[in-house]
């Protein structure tokens, strides 16, 4: 206990598997926590300071699936091994402890083991840090690395306020590091709880921009970072502090990880946090991967092939020239069929190897990684053969895999075949890895082996046939080793001979002899056994070093396979839903012809059949303008509204990732940052009402869109008060138009704000078709041009199964509600506001300048006979207020 509480101390804030035989174990605080948190008994092991210690504890061999759920639950968990043999323990005394020491700390982004990890998605872990000025706009700069541990891919990137939480967004790290003064900011700590992943801060020493360069250099092992590229402070301060964090918890080990490479953010479309929720392009809104996007598209059969298209999915690209040659390799695919389906056949059979080489290199692999390694490389040769025996010319992002797969080590990935057996055991330790064949020396001492086991059988039948004992057996076990055993009752003839049989041990019903035979027998298979495994061992150690040695081959090929894996499966995709391929340059074209909804065709298919009703959208600009346009959608409830909002969006995402997209044509000028305001969501823990986020999300796009933009807008204003939510709509639209001049798609049920179509030149009005037959509604969701005259929100609630009499209820205000709007039409505001740019403040004509009085017209259109009690209390007090600003002018 008193080594444990010094280990324990070490490290206080994880909790510590203590490694005891077979078991590890947890005390105290942390057996009390790991209990509750995995569902297993709590015991007790000795007293401490005259109180029980409180103990639980678990399997080695299950410890896997225990760390998993722990780190799930945002643990860390500091694993103590013995670092020492209990015979040399027992050399200092009878009492002496075994020496023990912390040999790694679990986080969840330092993960390697393949049971604990996600293989369809990376497992990145980030380091976020500030400078104070930069070469970004703005008094701060941020530096971000990520890195995944289990591929060995690092990146870095330099970012600003405005960008940060969308560049964080993009990485989704599952933990994230970051200086500890950072995160007593308010709002850069909701940024960084925001992404749902673990939060880890450690001392602003590890952040040191001045020596930042240094420690990279020597965790490379090389003098200078010129070889590497041109980072900027605050990106080489990141890098630093996340190879700090990686140095701490692997305890001196060293993930093989790539060199740090550049991650331009100016080159990736900016879709903020809101807008990815929003979209559900990688998860749901429930936190299911199931019903995203990702999901609905994914025709991957590699595990590195799901992941990088989980990566272009998130952040799609906006230089056409590389989305060019992303769509040429899906085309390539889509033109080549047959040599595809061959080529997705070869790739179901390769194992993720550049996860095996990343627990290789940190001593954490075992025989099953090696014959990964082995069967990808053979998967990699197969892939050249097949990619090689089409005609057609290769597209240069296929041309550029097919290089990295004929420089992979071949020669190497053949020994790998031929020294690993077919079905080898997860641990190396378990022996019996080694094919038959491969070492003539370890076939050998395998046979002695395995022959004196069937000697002991023939010794065994040889005994008992001599003593008659038919009962007689010939055991082993780890205390006595090999023993004869034979009942109490039937042991007198072996007893009368003491030195031949030698009493070893007496039992309940049985006891328990040897001979001087079956010592000798006892040793030669011992040997036999020890010196084998010796020699599996060697084996393993020396093929580890060369691939190990071969790493940044074998990485390339994994990659290679990947981009392959991808551009075929994305092909997969285009034949099987009838997408084509986008037409995707520099202008601000916006021009999709019979788009649909990927996911919502995939669901009406999969659910009964029924087809997806297919909408144009255009919101190029017209050719003697460079901006593009806004269209306002208005239209009933259910009639499809927010679906053709999504699908536009989701299309621009489809294209610019390199896909491509469900349409029958496509015009995409580039997108640099997309924008999407759907749906109605509180935000209760920050203090935000569900209209307080709507304002909030609001406000971002209107500060940050600009004209090469899309931005989706669903509802604005319609979770307040009707005047304050048409009003902010209003001036929204206008501000869009005026100063952002994005193309936008603006889905409303205030059909006033379609009378700004007469001001705004570029906003066009559109609708979704409606039909009613015989008093019910009927959704045609098709997308036309012109205005909504109607919502159809009484009919849509009678559809939601609202009780008659509220139906009724509803249809009788409706009606008067219309009949006094059509005294005052709502279309008037348009002559009385002027435009947003040239919004200015007008005094208001007194009755005596000859224009009509105010209250004189308010008067005309009230009728007393037609009025209840409350209506004409509400009258006077408009003309009473009426009067007041009157007076006020």
């Amino acid at each position: 206990m008193a080594q444990f509480i010094e280990i324990k101390t070490a490290n206080p804030d994880s909790l510590l598997f203590y490694r005891m035989g077979d078991f590890y174990e947890l005390f105290f605080d942390d057996a009390e926590v790991a209990a509750r948190a995995l569902g297993i008994t709590l015991t007790k092991r000795g007293k401490h300071l005259g109180e029980d210690i409180p103990m639980c504890g678990v399997p080695v061999h299950a410890a896997d699936d225990y760390l998993q759920k722990l780190i799930s639950l945002g643990h860390r968990v500091s694993v103590c091994e013995q670092t020492e043999d209990p015979a040399e323990a027992k050399k200092r005394g009878s009492k002496s402890v075994v020496r023990r020491d912390v040999v790694r700390l679990v986080t969840p982004g330092t993960l390697t083991e393949e049971r604990l990890l996600d293989s369809s998605a990376n497992n990145f872990l980030s380091a976020m840090t500030r400078l104070r000025g930069g070469s970004l706009a703005g008094d701060s700069v941020y530096g971000l690395a990520w890195i995944d541990m289990s591929t060995g891919s690092f990146q870095v990137a330099e970012t600003d306020d405005q960008r940060l939480a969308a560049d964080l967004a993009q990485i989704s790290p599952r933990e994230l590091i970051l200086p500890d003064t950072l995160l007593q900011e308010a709002d850069l700590r909701q940024t960084a709880e925001q992404l749902g992943g673990a939060l880890s801060p450690v001392p602003r020493a590890f952040f040191d921009s001045s020596t930042a360069a240094d420690r990279l250099a020597h965790y490379f092992g090389v003098k200078t970072l010129d070889g590497f590229g041109t980072f900027s402070r605050a990106e080489l301060s990141a890098a630093a502090g996340i190879l700090a964090y990686i140095e701490k918890t692997q305890l001196g080990e060293r993930p093989p990880l790539d060199t740090p490479t550049r991650e331009a953010g100016a080159g990736r479309m900016l879709i903020d946090p809101a807008t990815r929720a929003n979209l559900e392009l990688t998860r749901t809104l429930g936190g299911e991967k199931q019903g995203s996007l990702l999901a609905t598209i994914d025709r991957t059969v590699t595990g590195g092939g799901s992941r990088l298209l989980s990566s272009r999915l998130a952040g799609p690209l906006i230089n056409p020239d590389e989305i060019s040659r992303r769509h040429d390799a899906v085309e390539f695919f889509l033109e080549n069929e047959m040599m595809r389906e061959g080529l997705r056949q070869t790739l179901k059979g390769a194992p993720d190897m550049a996860r095996a080489l990343s627990r290789i290199a940190l001593q954490r692999g075992g025989p099953r990684d090696i014959l990964s390694i082995a069967q990808g490389l053979t998967a990699a040769r197969a892939v050249l053969n097949q990619t090689g025996s089409v005609s057609a010319t290769i597209p240069a992002e296929v041309a550029a895999a097919r290089a990295s797969l004929d420089a992979a080590p071949h020669a190497l990935g053949e020994e790998l075949v031929t020294a690993i057996k077919e079905d080898p055991p997860l641990l190396k330790r378990d022996g019996g890895f080694v094919a038959s064949g491969y070492n003539s020396d370890l076939d050998e001492l395998r046979s002695l082996r395995d022959e004196s086991r069937k000697v002991i059988a023939r010794l065994q039948a040889d005994y008992s046939e001599e003593l008659g004992i038919r009962s007689l057996k010939i055991k082993h076990n780890n205390v006595l080793g090999w023993f004869i055993e034979a009942p109490t009752a039937q042991s007198e003839k072996l007893t009368s001979d003491p030195a031949r049989f030698i009493h070893r041990q007496s039992m309940a019903g049985a006891m328990r002899f040897t001979t001087t035979e079956l010592a000798d027998l006892e040793s030669k298979i011992a040997s036999a056994g020890e010196r084998a495994f010796a020699i599996e061992t060697e084996i393993f150690e020396r093929l580890a070093g060369e691939i190990i040695s071969a790493g940044d081959a074998i990485k390339a090929a994994a990659q290679g396979l990947s981009i392959l894996d991808v551009s075929a499966a994305l092909a997969k995709l285009a034949q099987e839903d009838s997408y084509i391929r986008p037409q995707v340059d520099d202008s601000r074209a916006f021009n999709i012809v019979s788009g649909r909804h990927p996911v919502v065709e995939r669901a009406l298919r999969t659910s009964g059949g029924e087809s997806f009703v297919a909408n144009d959208a255009d919101l190029g600009p017209e050719e003697e303008e460079q901006t593009g346009r806004i269209w306002l959608i208005t239209g009933p409830n259910m009639a499809g509204k927010s679906t053709f909002l999504r699908q536009n969006a989701l299309i621009a995402v489809l294209a610019q990732m390199g896909s491509f997209v469900p349409a029958a044509s496509a015009h995409i000028g580039v997108v640099d940052r997309l924008f999407s305001r759907v749906g109605a969501a509180d935000d209760l823990a920050r203090g935000r009402s569900t209209f307080m986020v709507e304002m909030v999300e609001t406000a971002a796009i209107l500060n940050q869109s600009g004209d090469r933009s899309l931005v989706i807008l669903d509802e604005i204003g319609r979770g307040t008060a009707t005047f304050d939510g048409l009003s902010i709509a209003w001036a929204t639209i206008e501000h869009l138009h005026e100063i952002n001049k994005s193309r936008a798609l603006f889905a409303t049920h205030y059909h006033e704000l379609t009378a700004l179509s007469q001001k705004l030149d570029r906003l066009s009005n559109a609708t979704v078709q409606v039909k009613e037959w015989k008093g019910e509604v009927v959704f045609l969701h098709e997308i036309v041009p012109g205005a909504a005259d109607r919502s159809y929100g009484i009919q849509v609630a009678k559809l939601a199964g609202l009780p008659s009499s509220v139906v009724e209820r509803s249809k009788a205000v409706l009606s008067q509600l219309e009949e006094q709007d059509r005294r005052s039409p709502a279309e008037s505001l348009i002559d009385e506001l002027p435009l947003f740019a040239a919004l200015t403040p007008t005094p208001s004509a007194a009755t005596d300048s000859g224009e009509p009085d105010l209250l004189a017209q308010e008067l005309d259109t009230i009728d007393p006979d037609d009025m209840t009690p409350r209506e004409a209390l509400e009258a006077l007090y408009r003309l009473k207020a009426a009067r007041s600003n009157r007076d006020q002018i």
